[in-house]
């Protein structure tokens, strides 16, 4: 993936597309700056680590765009993310998430809420980076509860 992330850099130069290059390079930056910070070593795990990060943020970013109504920013931002979900692992379906999650529930074998942090830890290592862990974390907590 990450030499996938350096040939499409090249090529996006070489094609003059401007916002396909300033997106990769923007990913490159971060994945250069968490090697530096946290000396991770620049593989898959860490541009998952990043995309995610990325597209997390840009999607806080549509949700106030929406709210000041500025819509061009909003169709910008979601080629964005279009963009980077390519550098990520083929993401499951929702019915495949929930088959893992009850395989997680199999295991723990939770109580309530108080065991959230269990369940969580578990769907983090199975489910990271192959889908929304935010949408993860709901179908959790509404089975908890």
């Amino acid at each position: 993936m990450v030499e996938k992330l350096k040939a499409d850099m090249i090529e996006a130069m070489k094609n003059k597309e401007k916002e396909r290059l300033t997106v990769i390079r923007m990913v490159k930056a971060a994945m250069d700056q968490e090697h530096i910070d946290r000396k991770r070593e620049i593989n898959d795990e860490l541009l998952i680590d990043v995309v995610n990060k990325q597209i997390k943020m840009r999607r806080d970013s549509i949700s106030e765009f929406e709210k000041g109504n500025r819509l061009d920013l909003v169709d910008k931002t979601q080629e964005e993310i279009t963009i980077l979900e390519k550098y990520l692992p083929e993401q499951l379906t929702l019915e495949e998430v929930n088959k893992i999650i009850d395989e997680i529930f199999e295991e723990v074998k939770p109580m309530g809420q108080k065991d959230m942090g269990k369940v969580m830890k578990e769907a983090t290592t199975k489910l990271k980076g192959k889908t929304d862990m935010k949408m993860v974390s709901e179908i959790i907590k509404s089975r908890l509860s």
